[in-house]
């Protein structure tokens, strides 16, 4: 990267940068897996691995991204699910059977499991 030597430089890689984050942002829903090492302890690949062979099996567009820990250990492993213009959903105690009906009910019907819901982020 090169010095910022004007004003004019700095609204150059200001627009390029607001370009790649417009590029990154998406109309898919996302799908998050809590992978920090409590995570990964409680079974998180598994539940990862799950999510993508289900998605994959549905050929559904669904963005999967992995985080850290969250501070909620106890509730591994985590998922939450992010759909453009709803609440953010957190689901805990993830098992494999549990990841399959969170892509067939959630992403794909659009039913959130309430019995499995932690936490919601609402929309802003």
């Amino acid at each position: 990267m090169s010095k910022i030597k004007s004003l004019e430089d700095l609204r150059k890689l200001r627009e390029e940068q607001s370009k790649l984050s417009t590029a990154r942002e998406s109309d898919h829903p996302t799908v998050i897996v809590g992978m920090g090492t409590c995570g990964i302890a409680a079974g998180a690949r598994d539940v990862m691995l799950t999510i993508l062979e289900e998605i994959n099996k549905r050929n559904l567009k669904v963005n999967i991204t992995q985080t850290g820990c969250i501070g909620m250990c106890q509730h591994e492993p985590l998922v939450d699910v992010v759909i453009p213009g709803q609440d953010r959903i957190t689901y805990g105690r993830v098992t494999k059977d549990l990841a399959k009906k969170i892509v067939v009910e959630h992403l794909a019907n659009g039913n959130i499991l309430k019995d499995a819901v932690i936490g919601k982020i609402e929309k802003q």
